[in-house]
């Protein structure tokens, strides 16, 4: 009856553990759509959702050499040992082995005297009797111990080395996904590079047309000079800007290399940019299963639900400590006797120890886990906040390129026809040099705005892979 009642005065001292907090509810919809759609979002693919095969292949690259992302490979190893150590430790621990010893007793110690009072006894035989001068022991056998986990503190340690395990894994798959971004971001930027490329060597050439008209004109007195050197001023601006182009696909090949652990070399590619996934956009996409399904979320929760499990052992500290032992083996202070049947000793040890002393340095130790189980779950709640915001984000921007990119494609037919127009205007005296010159210029600046926010578009559905989630097998 004490020994419970202490117990229940223990208990009554132990500091309790948060329950796992909620996070803020969810809105019902990432984005208002006038369309209504029974068709439900499903968790898209990642070869379905790039099918560009240049792409995949630097994807299978990037995985396969990227350092940071065997180091991170490297961490779930080291994860998933710390969990295989934590269910070893709620095991009975086993040890085989030898000892010997020798010992030389003073005549004036308590053993000197015993062994020297043992060996006048009547009651032993020649065989046990115990050399003074210098007494040795063998010993051959096993030993055991074993902490019995009564309050749970191994088994939490357990769970908290599983969740931090999971944990890890979401962390590869993020950082997987990251990578896949950054190479898709690289990629299509040089395919945008590409085409900017191409969109300058058109119009030089289409310049170069209206040049040699000017060039006609000036010989038959109907161009000043100042048109040719304006023109040729122009020529000179656009060569210019092609060899810088040419500089920057070089920079971004060389980081696609880097990531890709190779040692430099051409970056095989298409020529079109990604389209926008209308299909992804006219579905009904499940806010809450799309969240919680991103790696980054995952993970969270995982360091959230590890965090309570390390409260919770180091609440259950504070209980007392309960250990068996037990040896068996042969055990003799001679050769001789040593391998005898009457050689063979064994022993049962039990314990309880309660926290006393150290019982200040448990609570600092609980804060600690607590205030760590706190920051875990405002780290999971700003993960949540962060990937709807972004999601929702992408959503509308998507929407939005999409009205712009139709009016920027008739702005270019528009001035396409204003080109031909200004060339036979300047031919019959209706328009002077100057409106040839700008009209060029109009074409190429809209071709420009027209690549540069069908990049913008494509940047965003790579980023939109990320926010929903996407599965990489």
């Amino acid at each position: 009856m004490y020994g419970i009642a202490s117990l229940s005065l223990v208990s009554c001292a132990i500091p309790k553990v948060t329950e796992l907090k909620k996070a803020q509810e969810l809105p019902g919809e990432v984005i208002k759509t006038d369309k209504k759609t029974s068709d439900e979002f499903q968790q898209i693919n990642l070869k379905a959702y790039f099918t560009d095969p240049q792409l995949l292949e630097l994807f299978d690259k990037v995985v396969q050499a990227n350092p940071d992302f065997q180091i991170a490979q490297q961490r779930v190893e080291i994860a998933n040992s710390f969990l295989q150590r934590s269910k070893m430790d709620l095991l009975p621990s086993l040890e085989v082995g030898v000892e010997a010893s020798g010992n030389r007793y003073g005549k004036y110690t308590m053993e000197g005297v015993g062994n020297y009072d043992t060996n006048l006894s009547p009651n032993i035989t020649e065989n046990q009797k115990i050399n003074r001068d210098f007494t040795p022991n063998y010993w051959v056998g096993a030993r055991s111990s074993w902490e019995i986990d009564a309050w749970g503190k191994l088994k939490n340690k357990k769970i908290a080395a599983q969740k931090r395990f999971l944990a890890s894994t979401e962390g590869l798959r993020l950082l997987q996904v990251e990578l896949f971004t950054d190479i898709a971001n690289l990629y299509y930027q040089l395919v945008a590079l590409d085409n900017r490329l191409a969109i300058y060597q058109k119009n030089y050439k289409l310049q170069q047309r209206a040049f040699e008209i000017v060039l006609a004109q000036r010989e038959v007195g109907k161009a000043t000079e100042l048109a040719v050197q304006q023109f040729k001023a122009q020529n000179n601006n656009w060569l210019a800007e092609i060899e810088h182009i040419r500089v920057e696909i070089v920079t971004v090949e060389q980081a696609i290399t880097t990531l890709t652990g190779s040692y430099g070399g051409d970056v095989k590619r298409g020529k079109a940019l990604m389209p926008t996934n209308m299909e992804v956009l006219n579905k009904t996409i499940n806010v809450e299963n799309v969240i919680h399904s991103r790696p980054d979320v995952a993970a969270n929760y995982y360091v959230l639900e590890a965090s309570q499990a390390d409260a919770k052992a180091a609440r259950a500290a504070f209980y007392p400590k309960i250990d068996l032992g037990a040896g068996f083996g042969l055990n003799s202070f001679s050769v001789e006797t040593f391998f005898k049947p009457s050689s063979l000793a064994g022993q049962l040890l039990g314990g309880l120890m309660v926290p006393v002393f150290n019982k200040g340095q448990l609570k600092y130790e609980f804060k600690i886990a607590s205030k760590e189980q706190e920051i875990a779950f405002l780290n999971y709640q700003k993960s949540i906040t962060t990937a709807f915001n972004e999601l929702q984000s992408i959503l509308k921007q998507t929407k939005i390129y999409e009205r712009v990119l139709k009016l920027k494609s008739e702005e270019v037919g528009f001035l396409d026809r204003g080109v031909e127009v200004s060339n036979d205007l300047y031919l019959t005296g209706y328009a002077n040099y100057f409106e040839l010159i700008n009209s060029q210029k109009s074409k190429l600046t809209a071709e420009l705005d027209l690549l540069q926010f069908q990049h913008q578009n494509t940047r965003n559905n790579v980023l939109l892979f990320k926010a929903l989630g996407g599965k990489l097998d």
